[in-house]
């Protein structure tokens, strides 16, 4: 039998992965179920934009298969950053990191009301598995265990995407997520308890969501 830290960097091999298994190490079997039936899976074509810098989040996503990228707008007050716009009629973009499979989108807009502020856009052809912002708050409002379980998780994902970030400017800057160190001895013994579960979980959200396709 796999030991949880040994499947968590089988899994990251395949993608990110860290965000999703971390995710669904919380829940319970019922709220994956949950998220199949509320979600929908949708096929983001490259260079679509799923979410977009400066506006709000209607959604929470997680990525199935397929690489993302995440930009920030440069500063308009750069004259290089003027010309461009002046060029093209947009202001450039700066790419900040990679994703791709098992990753977790617009998490932050369930803890935080304001616009997102980064632009994450596919790179290739990708699946994602899309739950409405308003079906998720309903059922947040609804089912009291449920909500604890969500932002227990979006704690453990942010606190663990907070470290990520922290080590790329400090071990490699343009190091892309998925490449970084893992940190398996920075994870609790409880969360890293449930990454064998969140896997299997994972693996039989996907056979679901493929068999609807």
């Amino acid at each position: 039998m796999e030991l949880p830290h040994e499947l968590l960097n089988k899994k990251a091999e395949q993608g990110s992965m860290r965000a999703v298994l971390l995710l669904l190490g919380e829940f319970s079997d019922q709220d994956v179920e949950w998220m199949i039936i509320a979600g929908n899976s949708e096929a983001v074509e490259p260079g679509e934009i799923l979410i977009r810098e400066g506006e709000k989040v209607d959604a929470l996503y997680v990525v199935l298969t397929g690489q993302f990228t995440v930009s920030i707008s440069q500063s308009e007050a750069d004259p290089m950053s003027q010309v461009y716009a002046a060029l093209e009629g947009a202001v450039p973009q700066r790419e900040l990191a990679k994703l791709s499979n098992g990753e977790v989108l617009g998490e932050m807009a369930f803890m935080d009301t304001r616009p997102h502020s980064t632009t994450i856009q596919a790179v290739e052809n990708s699946l994602v598995l899309m739950i409405p912002r308003h079906k998720l708050m309903a059922k947040l409002a609804q089912d009291k265990d449920f909500a604890v379980r969500f932002y227990r998780a979006l704690a453990t994902v942010l606190t663990d995407k907070l470290r990520a970030s922290v080590s790329r400017f400090r071990y490699g800057k343009g190091q892309s997520l998925s490449e970084l160190v893992e940190y398996e001895d920075e994870l609790d013994a409880n969360t890293l308890e449930h990454l064998s579960l969140a896997g299997a979980r994972f693996d039989w959200l996907m056979k679901q969501v493929h068999q609807e396709i």
